[in-house]
């Protein structure tokens, strides 16, 4: 019997400790669980925002070959960027109470119907184009004789619903229709004239470089608002024109490589780097010139985004001078105030950088020219 009541015993006081135990086990279960989830919503759920920051102050000279360039440098030509990160609940809270960073909801950056991997393939499509106005000013300044080659048409966008949108994707380079050379977007709507929705369509086209062909069914493309007229057939495709710039003597040749920087807003600076090396003469005179701003054919230089971010940017790299462009008031009304705004942060940030105003390529060089020498 005493064996019987010391079994009970022992048997209860087992049960009574693996309680607490089994309770405790469940806490810290939950507990990871919970924190698990907290994690993933801090850090893993998306916003419908991007955030603005300073990025980066990079040289240009390894970005830029021409066979027959000149001397090294005495100084530095410096592109500017702005990061852009998407936001998640994390680097949004610290985006709020941040003094140099920028909160923009993704709708006033995207164009209407336009996703992120058509705005990343436009912000590639811009840079390409913005190296060829650099070349032709660069070209155009040093009086170097060139000519402009058409290389096809690049898909920007797709629309939905029609069959463009199942067989291309933004970066493609159509190159025929239905057996005709596509130089520019015009060879491709001339292609397209007479057809109506339901009628086909052969489309050769380029990805990554590999030659691809496609029969394509033609269906109505939406119209835009105040349209005119009957609705058009088309692929349903944004088609943008490219083309390469090319010197008449192959030792002048410029090429570009950058990466994966995008958009138009180093035209300026690149400008500046190739006419350094086609010129016997260093026009940066030992300085470091960091910059930004976008240019055209003729060299003028045109307003950008970010430009708060970009003077930080510069003057980590500590940079001498900062090009920006001037303030521009447009007919109706707006106003870009690029310089202004370049002001402002160089002061809020104490910089040593000297801030100028450019308008245009000539304004640039005749700045550089009456600097003495570092």
């Amino acid at each position: 019997m005493e064996n019987e009541e010391e079994n009970r015993i022992r048997s209860w006081s087992n049960d009574s400790y693996q309680y607490p135990r089994r309770s405790s086990t469940r806490r810290y279960l939950a507990s990871a669980l919970v924190g698990i989830v907290i994690v993933y919503l801090l850090f893993f759920v998306r916003l419908p925002f991007f955030i603005f920051m300073p990025g980066t102050a990079e040289e240009i000279k390894p970005m830029v070959t021409i066979p027959k360039g000149s001397d090294p440098e005495k100084g530095t030509l410096m592109l500017t960027t702005v990061r852009v990160a998407d936001a998640n609940m994390v680097n949004y809270l610290i985006g709020l109470v941040h003094p140099y960073e920028e909160i923009q909801p993704k709708t006033s950056v995207l164009r209407k119907g336009e996703s992120e991997q058509e705005y990343s393939q436009r912000q590639e499509y811009v840079m390409l184009t913005s190296q060829a106005s650099a070349i032709q000013a660069a070209y155009t300044h040093a009086k170097i004789p060139f000519h402009i080659n058409h290389e096809g048409v690049m898909v920007l966008q797709t629309v939905p619903g029609l069959s463009g949108e199942k067989v291309l994707k933004p970066g493609d380079v159509l190159l025929k229709a239905d057996a005709k050379d596509v130089k520019v977007s015009q060879d491709l709507f001339s292609a397209l004239k007479g057809k109506k929705a339901g009628d086909s369509i052969t489309i050769t086209y380029a990805r990554k470089k590999v030659e691809q062909e496609a029969t394509l069914t033609l269906g109505t493309l939406p119209q835009q608002e105040g349209a005119k007229g009957e609705p058009r057939a088309g692929i349903g495709v944004v088609p943008a024109d490219m083309q390469s710039v090319k010197a008449d003597q192959t030792d002048q040749q410029v090429s570009i490589k950058a990466g994966e920087i995008g958009g138009p807003s180093a035209g300026l600076m690149f400008s500046l780097e190739i006419y350094n090396q086609l010129v016997p003469e260093d026009i940066t005179k030992g300085y470091r010139i960091a910059g930004t701003g976008t240019i055209d054919a003729d060299g003028t230089v045109g307003p950008i985004g970010g430009i708060q971010h970009k003077i930080i940017a510069a003057d980590r790299e500590k940079a001498d001078f900062f090009f920006a462009p001037k303030d521009v008031t447009y007919k109706d009304g707006t106003q870009i105030t690029n310089y202004s705004d370049a002001v402002q942060r160089a002061n809020q940030i104490k910089t040593k950088m000297k801030i100028i105003e450019i308008g245009s390529m000539d304004d640039a060089l005749k700045f550089l020219a009456a600097l003495p020498p570092k």
